[in-house]
C-alpha cells in the first residue's frame, strides 16, 4: 500500500532510506522480508544507522560504528555499501566522533557516511571541517539543506545541496514530511547510487 501511494502521488520510487535499528514510537527496523520486497520492486536501499543521540568523542564514534557494522552484517548487507550515521541538528557532536566513525568503518567491508543538515551556520558543518583530512576526503555526506519542499519526481529541483566545499556531497533531502504517504523527497548523484544496497 505504501509503495502504491508513493507511485501514484510522486512517481516510481528508485530509493528507499531505511533504518537499521528499532526505536519504539520512532522507527521500525529493516528486516530481510522488507529487503526482498523492495528489491523485487527494483528499489535500492539507503542504509541508515539511527541509534546516535550524542555524537561526541572518538570512542563513542567507534562504539556506534561497531554497532552499525554488526547490524549490517546481521542483515547480510553486501560489502561496499555506505552506512549513514544519522546526526540530527539537535545532537551535540564533535570532530573526534566523526574520526572514530570513519576509522572504524575504514577497517570494515562498508563505506563510512553521514547524514546531517550541512548548512554553513550549523554545528555539523564546522565539525566536519575539523575532522581529520582522510575523513573529510572519504566520508560520503547526505544533507537536508536547503529545503525546497516536497515535489513529485517530475517537478524535482536541480541538484543543488549546500555543504562543505569539496566534500563528497552525494545526497540531498530537499523535501521533508509529505502529508501524502509521509515521505521525504531526495535527489542523489550517480556516485551515491553506486554505494546503495542495490537489487541483484
Amino acid at each position: 500500500n505504501f509503495y502504491m501511494c508513493v507511485k501514484d502521488h510522486f512517481g516510481e520510487p528508485s530509493v528507499r532510506g531505511r533504518y537499521l535499528a528499532e526505536i519504539e514510537g520512532v522507527s521500525h527496523a529493516l528486516d530481510t522480508e522488507e529487503v526482498a520486497r523492495l528489491h523485487e520492486k527494483g528499489i535500492d536501499i539507503l542504509v541508515i544507522y539511527n541509534k546516535i543521540s550524542d555524537a561526541r568523542g572518538y570512542d563513542h564514534g567507534v562504539e556506534h560504528a561497531e554497532k552499525a557494522i554488526v547490524m549490517a552484517e546481521a542483515l547480510n548487507v553486501p560489502e561496499d555499501v555506505a552506512i549513514f550515521g544519522d546526526i540530527e541538528p539537535n545532537f551535540k557532536t564533535d570532530a573526534e566522533f566523526l574520526n572514530g566513525w570513519y576509522d572504524t568503518f575504514s577497517e570494515s567491508p562498508y563505506i563510512p557516511a553521514i547524514y546531517g543538515v550541512f548548512n554553513k551556520d550549523g554545528n555539523i558543518h564546522d565539525v566536519f571541517l575539523n575532522a581529520k583530512e582522510e575523513a573529510q576526503n572519504e566520508l560520503i555526506l547526505w544533507t537536508a539543506y536547503p529545503q525546497e519542499g516536497i515535489t513529485t519526481e517530475n517537478d524535482a529541483p536541480e541538484f543543488n545541496p549546500q555543504g562543505p566545499e569539496n566534500a563528497n556531497l552525494f545526497g540531498w533531502q530537499y523535501g521533508l514530511d509529505a502529508e501524502t504517504c509521509n515521505i521525504d523527497t531526495n535527489l542523489f548523484t550517480n556516485d551515491m547510487m553506486e554505494v546503495l544496497w542495490k537489487t541483484e
